[in-house]
């Protein structure tokens, strides 16, 4: 058995040798873009590898890292729950009630009761349990290229075919309709066979799409019109990454049902939630008999919801939220600049600090002269990471793809980031256009370095 100080003091060789008890294509995956490191300290939005570079943290923990790494007062909070019952069903906890009652304040609209659990797909899981539940319906309708998770029922209502075929049949009465699309959603609503429909307010495994202005309100107005509930899946968006305190703020609506997960543990518990409306609870789980009908063994634990309270008063204390719409505001307008000046960059999109850039694909004719199907493959599906890589290596900065739309950068830093900070995320994004000035330049740095990997792993 490897010991706890081992772990702690591993070599990079050494993790990777372990990682063949994890995921080993994922070691393979990492290593061939570069990003097989292993990092040992992490403090706001800065990491440090073993040989002491540093590293400005861009992405996030997806959209988890609101307040950065290992945030003190967070720490502090969990420190002092020391000694209590930390799992302890047949009990009632102070801290799961008192972080209930916090969100019934801070959430738009009527929402009132929550249920906690480990993570963003576990709450979607939930939403679209209690959706059946409180309307005796079975459809659930989401927005194609959306993303909610890979557990089977949130699998069953995410965008994108790759993720969801290997594992087919999925949850059963499960449709998309095209995000932004009105007309579409409530041709399928008029059957009012629909228990739900679940919607991002900005796509963010889609490649950060914002939907159209008037779309999110109209949505909520189509779903009172047909009886549907309409859950809105806030675990990226929400705790004032967007600029508001919850996405949905910024078009007036009002979900039934809201799903959290993400940052609300301040990036060091795992805790999801999804809270509804006191009506919508108690349909589904009102009284004694139905109390027990959806229940998570780990959901709600002391040290879980302890920091999850402490996540919020940083937020409050801080002015995170306000730091997010200026800042966003201000890293829109200087990589903007960028769209004109560089032919690889197709758009630059979002809201507060959640931002996509967005390069274009090479015409395929050329690709299959020069390369054939690895070029073709590499321009499909790693693009965005072969910049990211260049990112990490060249200019010490971490970033990824998003899931859905493989061309698109994210970058969601921590709401603490700076605005010299943000300055060198555009210098750098700057000068990696102007290097490689275009992609056929970039493809090869990246396919030689690739192919050089393969080849030190084959000998």
């Amino acid at each position: 058995m490897i010991s706890f100080d081992e772990a702690k003091q591993a070599t990079p060789g050494k993790v990777k040798e372990w990682y063949k008890h994890l995921n080993p294509g994922l070691v393979s995956l990492l290593g061939l873009i570069g990003f097989d490191k292993v990092y040992s300290r992490a403090e706001g939005i800065y990491v440090w590898d073993r040989e002491g570079n540093r590293y400005l943290d861009f992405l996030g923990g997806y959209g988890s890292l609101n307040l950065g790494h290992n945030h003190p007062q967070v720490i502090k909070a969990i420190e002092e729950v020391d000694g209590l019952p930390n799992i302890l069903q047949a009990s009632l906890n102070p801290f799961a009630s008192a972080l209930a009652k916090n969100l019934s304040e801070i959430t738009p609209g009527n929402l009132f009761n929550s249920f906690f659990c480990n993570s963003g797909a576990e709450a979607v899981e939930g939403a679209i349990k209690t959706a059946r539940a409180a309307t005796g319906k079975t459809w659930v309708v989401a927005a194609e290229h959306a993303f909610h998770g890979k557990t089977l029922g949130a699998l069953s209502v995410t965008g994108r075919e790759k993720y969801r075929k290997p594992f087919a049949p999925l949850v059963p009465h499960c449709e998309w309709v095209p995000f932004g699309d009105l007309v579409s959603l409530e041709s399928r609503l008029k059957k009012k066979d629909v228990a739900a429909f679940i919607v991002e307010p900005i796509q963010g495994e889609g490649g950060i799409i914002l939907p159209p202005d008037k779309y999110l309100k109209g949505v909520e107005e189509i779903c009172r019109k047909y009886e549907t509930l309409l859950i809105l899946d806030e675990i990226q968006t929400g705790l004032g990454r967007t600029g508001k305190m919850f996405a949905a703020e910024h078009w007036g609506v009002k979900p039934d049902i809201m799903t959290l997960a993400k940052s609300l543990g301040g990036g060091v518990m795992p805790i999801g939630a999804f809270i509804a409306t006191s009506e919508v609870w108690e349909k589904a789980y009102g009284g004694i008999n139905k109390c027990l009908y959806h229940t998570s063994t780990f959901g709600g634990n002391t040290r879980a919801c302890a920091a999850a309270i402490a996540t919020l008063e940083v937020i409050n204390e801080e002015n995170l939220v306000e730091q997010a719409r200026g800042k966003g505001d201000y890293l829109l307008n200087e990589l903007k600049k960028l769209e004109t000046k560089h032919e690889m960059i197709k758009e630059i999109r979002g809201k507060g600090l959640m931002v996509g850039v967005e390069f274009y694909e090479p015409a395929k004719g050329w690709l299959n002269k020069i390369g054939g199907d690895m070029f073709k493959k590499l321009s499909h599906e790693y693009l965005a990471s072969m910049v990211a890589g260049q990112l990490l290596d060249e200019h010490k900065i971490i970033t990824a793809y998003t899931l859905n739309n493989p061309n698109v950068i994210r970058l969601e830093p921590p709401l603490t980031v700076t605005f010299e900070q943000l300055d060198w995320v555009v210098k750098a994004f700057d000068e990696i256009c102007e290097k490689y000035s275009g992609f056929l330049k970039l493809t090869f740095k990246t396919g030689k370095s690739i192919a050089a990997k393969i080849f030190k792993r084959s000998r």
